[in-house]
């Protein structure tokens, strides 16, 4: 995953990068292997010798790669090209697969941080972080957060260093990252 080193700050340091849960990928793979499937069966059932079956076998399989591309391929290429990472000085969300979002919030602005879990969620592991802040802005939700009561206390632990860091007191005693 990697983030990489040049959008970061002189001597600023990643404590711990992350993707979306893997969930998000349990529809796509069910899509995927239903579409297969019943593609392979309809294309192979169709008699190529009855009025049409040629243009029926192709309509077939471009409904096939059509619902692939929508709900397969493009919730992978969502999933892996959004990053989440944490910083001893701020939290960087990326995403997107053609054009590229981000929001960073630094650390210093961090009013709030609190987290929900979905009752899947308490069986999964995930759940949604909600980072509040100090400016005008709506704060920062993450969904889909691995570990999020773990990373939710480390991110408290990061704040409080970080404000050691700028009051002089050499906060790079952040503890090790226990979420991932």
């Amino acid at each position: 995953m990697a983030y990489p080193q040049k959008l970061l700050a002189p001597d600023e340091v990643i404590k711990f990068e992350t993707r979306p849960h893997w969930r998000a990928l349990f529809v796509p793979a069910i899509v995927l292997i239903a579409t297969v499937f019943g593609m392979s069966w309809l294309y192979f059932w169709i008699d190529s010798q009855m009025f049409g079956g040629t243009i029926i076998r192709w309509v077939v399989l471009a409904g096939g790669i059509a619902i692939l591309a929508l709900w397969a391929v493009r919730p992978f290429l969502r999933w892996i090209t959004t990053e989440y990472v944490f910083t001893d000085r701020r939290i960087i969300v990326r995403s997107g697969i053609i054009t590229r979002q981000g929001k960073d919030m630094p650390l210093a602005k961090v009013n709030n941080v609190s987290f929900f879990v979905p009752a899947m969620g308490r069986l999964l592991n995930y759940g949604g972080l909600v980072i509040q802040s100090a400016g005008e802005n709506d704060g920062l939700t993450i969904n889909d957060v691995p570990d999020v009561e773990d990373i939710q206390r480390d991110v408290y632990q990061y704040i409080e260093a970080d404000e050691q860091r700028r009051r002089g007191g050499g906060g790079n005693q952040l503890p090790p990252n226990s979420a991932t």
